[in-house]
């Protein structure tokens, strides 16, 4: 029996262009994703660089960008959070038949963009929606690796078999079910996020 829910951010509630930073950066020299790229991305994404640095790091690989040019390509990558999901997850707040929670890889650029584009009051709503809402840049881990996943179920004392996750990318999934937690790999564009009960 499933007894509490563990939710994705980007994709899953909030839409967002996974090309769009990419073809950004293009504009300034961007060709393909080097493993020095992949490491900066993620030693941010875990909270081991502040932004300003990783700002000058990808400053001094595309030396010909702005500041300002290499922000705005980072943060293309978010679009609109739709009312009807926000809705949503407040009506299965309320409902209080599941322990709620947030696990996202993410970022402070991109969260400082998500409460300007979403408004704070509709992001405090959302935040408040959830028994702990964790980032990856605080938790100074991210998805796919099993020890974010250990953490939430030890720090809340959560069952893996009681427990469901779901996220739009299969490697997080994949992981997750490893450790037991039965899993919803969303298929971007053809599901929707409020389809989860059937999926339980």
């Amino acid at each position: 029996m499933i007894k509490n829910i563990i939710f994705d951010f980007g994709d899953i509630f909030i839409n967002l262009d996974k090309q769009a930073p990419l073809l950004e950066m293009a504009k300034f020299g961007f060709t393909e994703m080097t493993p020095e790229l992949d490491i900066i991305f993620k030693d941010y994404e875990t909270g081991l660089m502040e932004s300003d640095e990783f700002v000058n790091r990808l400053q001094t690989i595309f030396s010909n960008a702005s500041k300002e040019q290499i922000t705005k390509a980072w943060n293309s990558i978010i679009l609109d959070f739709p009312e009807k999901r926000l809705t949503f997850i407040e009506n299965l707040n309320s409902e209080n038949q599941y322990r709620l929670f947030l696990l996202s890889n993410t970022n402070d650029l991109h969260i400082d963009i998500v409460k300007k584009s979403m408004g704070l009051d509709r992001f405090n709503r959302f935040k408040n929606c959830f028994e702990m809402f964790y980032l990856s840049q605080e938790m100074k881990m991210r998805k796919p690796n099993a020890n974010i996943y250990e953490y939430v179920l030890h720090e809340n004392k959560l069952i893996a078999d009681e427990t469901f996750f779901v996220d739009d990318t299969k490697e997080n999934t994949d992981s997750a079910s490893k450790l037991g937690i039965h899993c919803w790999n969303l298929q971007v564009g053809k599901e929707d996020i409020r389809e989860i009960l059937s999926h339980l």
